[in-house]
């Protein structure tokens, strides 16, 4: 009787492996996808920093914007705005990989606007 026992088992080790094996291939996919989100949301902390940085010394508009999109992911979106003698940097950018869904990824950083050096008090 113990080996009529035995060849009833044997298929189940496959069909559990058919079941597991796509939700670990999900798992995976959701890890990288997440990984991607992380790195393109560091991307925009570093770029809204960048381009408040430049900003702030009062470079000029169009280079602040340039600055902040080499440091941002492909096809961010800059804005820059300044007020009351503070400027504020807003970087939203789609991470990649990731067109259907419908987020973005957004940062934003305000630093005080310098003086510069040729300014008399």
């Amino acid at each position: 009787m113990a080996g009529c026992e035995r060849g009833r088992d044997r298929g189940f080790v496959t069909a559990e492996s058919a079941m597991v094996l796509p939700v670990l291939v999900m798992f995976a996919m959701a890890l990288v996808y997440g990984l991607l989100v992380v790195a393109a949301q560091i991307q925009c902390v570093d770029a809204a920093r960048t381009g408040a940085r430049a900003a702030a010394r009062q470079d000029p508009p169009g280079a602040v914007v340039e600055v902040t999109r080499e440091a941002a992911p492909p096809g961010a979106r800059v804005t820059v705005s300044r007020e009351a003698g503070r400027v504020r940097v807003v970087v939203v950018a789609r991470p990649p990989l990731l067109n259907g869904l419908p987020f973005d990824v957004r940062e934003e950083a305000v630093a005080a606007v310098e003086e510069t050096a040729g300014e008399e008090l």
